[in-house]
């Protein structure tokens, strides 16, 4: 007997121990196993109905079953039976369950007035939701030069939540690279590996919403610490919306509280730590205290292969030259990049046409064309360098001639001020590989330089007036 069709007996007479018998005849007998590689089984279903009930309704026997047969790295993938001559539609099984909290208990106050010394606060049990995306897991993650640092501190983390040098993690980087993916992939993986531990995904504004809302009520900002306080791994994206001192020192003492108490503290931002406005000082050194992981922009093999694996996804066949193609044309982020492509797909399905390389020129013109008119590092070198006469070699050279250090010191200058959400890290990488310290100084330099030197301040008008012509 073949091992595909061997291992699939396997897993049914597991399963008919466990679900109702009719159920098993409705929804198991009717499944057959096609083929497997490594530890991917495939199966076939009859419709992507069926496919979509089984994964609501018997998802976490089926994923504890192949784990059982096959091993902790199985996995399971669907192809749905053609109708008529329409192609095979293949599908990835869902990575997990949607993650839930179990029950703690929280002590809160009524709302009439403080509780005297011998009165004990009220103990309520709750359910926190940790409000994570299923969809966010490593398993629908594609690694690349860009992230690979960020996805490695994750799986370290998810190890031994806050155990490791890497409380806090705090990721950052432009929109659209994936720092949400990262964040809640980590809080799915540990709610997999430690279903007994609280994880909480929240973002900087809702926090801070939170936090007003709990000082309009009296006694409520008390229960709000306290229910963070129960929090064993707390995810906070966008943290740099949390401005406002009153919020920010609620913080500082949930913070400090997790910390101390070995739980998880993971951070997304659109800027460095470093970079962070609004902030207090003794927090910023908070935020410094493990790891922080920046996210580039992909480069052309990680596009390509977070396309094939959407396509993946989403049950669909596209060439490899349409692929390709959109893969060189949207550089900025995952985000357009995917966007894209579920355009290319919804005009091919809703036109009843194939996916071509002129259907994804049409979708892409307008995304295109808005890049072509974005200002980046290297537009503004080339600015600089053509200003001042000089070639990017000897822009980036470690030369200390004066003319060739204003040149450095004003495309840094200008990359801070023009590139929204681009780290002085960022711009010391790709000016001279400098640290984001001497950026720091060169931004304060040319600065000073605009405030007391009017010929300097007409030499960096004049670029900026060239990259942004309303200026």
């Amino acid at each position: 007997m073949a091992q595909h069709i061997d291992v699939w007996n396997n897993c049914l007479r597991i399963i008919e121990q466990i679900i109702d018998p009719h159920a098993f005849t409705t929804w198991f007998k009717p499944v057959k196993p096609v083929s497997i590689h490594e530890s991917t089984l495939t199966v076939e279903v009859p419709s992507d109905f069926f496919r979509d009930y089984l994964e609501e309704q018997f998802l976490d026997v089926i994923k504890k079953t192949l784990k059982r047969v096959i091993g902790a790295s199985a996995k399971l993938v669907y192809t749905v039976r053609p109708v008529r001559q329409s192609q095979n539609m293949t599908f990835p099984a869902s990575n997990s369950l949607t993650p839930v909290n179990n029950p703690v208990y929280v002590n809160t106050y009524h709302p009439s007035g403080n509780p005297g010394p011998f009165v004990y606060p009220g103990l309520q049990k709750i359910t926190i939701n940790p409000r994570l995306n299923p969809v966010y897991c490593f398993g629908n993650l594609v690694q690349g030069e860009c992230n690979k640092l960020g996805v490695a501190a994750g799986f370290n983390i998810c190890g031994a939540p806050g155990k490791t040098a890497f409380n806090p993690l705090f990721i950052f980087g432009g929109p659209g690279l994936g720092k949400t993916h990262i964040a809640q992939a980590i809080g799915n993986e540990i709610k997999e590996k430690f279903p007994e531990l609280v994880v909480l995904y929240v973002t900087g504004s809702e926090f801070k919403t939170q936090y007003m809302e709990a000082v309009n009520v009296k006694n409520k900002l008390t229960d709000f610490l306290g229910f963070y306080q129960k929090i064993d791994v707390l995810i906070m994206d966008d943290i740099q919306d949390l401005v406002g001192h009153g919020s920010q020192a609620a913080f500082f003492t949930i913070f400090n509280h997790l910390h101390q108490n070995g739980k998880q503290l993971i951070f997304t931002s659109d800027r460095a730590p470093v970079d962070l406005q609004n902030f207090e000082l003794r927090l910023l050194s908070r935020f410094k205290w493990g790891l922080s992981v920046e996210l580039t922009r992909p480069d052309f093999d990680t596009r390509l292969a977070m396309l094939r694996t959407r396509c993946f996804r989403e049950g669909v066949s596209i060439s490899d030259n349409v692929l390709e193609y959109l893969a060189g044309r949207v550089k900025t982020n995952f985000r357009e990049l995917e966007g894209s492509l579920i355009s290319l797909i919804a005009h091919a399905t809703l036109s009843h046409q194939e996916s071509t390389v002129e259907l994804a020129e049409r979708i892409t013109e307008k995304i295109v064309g808005e890049e072509q008119n974005e200002v980046t590092i290297d537009k503004i070198q080339h600015a600089v360098c053509e200003y001042f006469n000089l070639s990017r070699e000897e822009m980036l050279s470690k030369s200390r001639k004066r003319q060739i250090v204003q040149a450095r010191q004003i495309a840094m200058y200008l990359s801070r001020n023009l590139i929204s959400g681009c780290s002085l890290s960022t711009i010391g990488s790709e000016i001279g590989g400098k640290d984001h310290a001497t950026v720091l100084h060169s931004c304060n330099t040319v600065s000073d330089l605009m405030s007391t030197d009017k010929s300097f301040r007409q030499y960096v008008t004049d670029i900026e007036k060239t990259l942004v012509p309303t200026v």
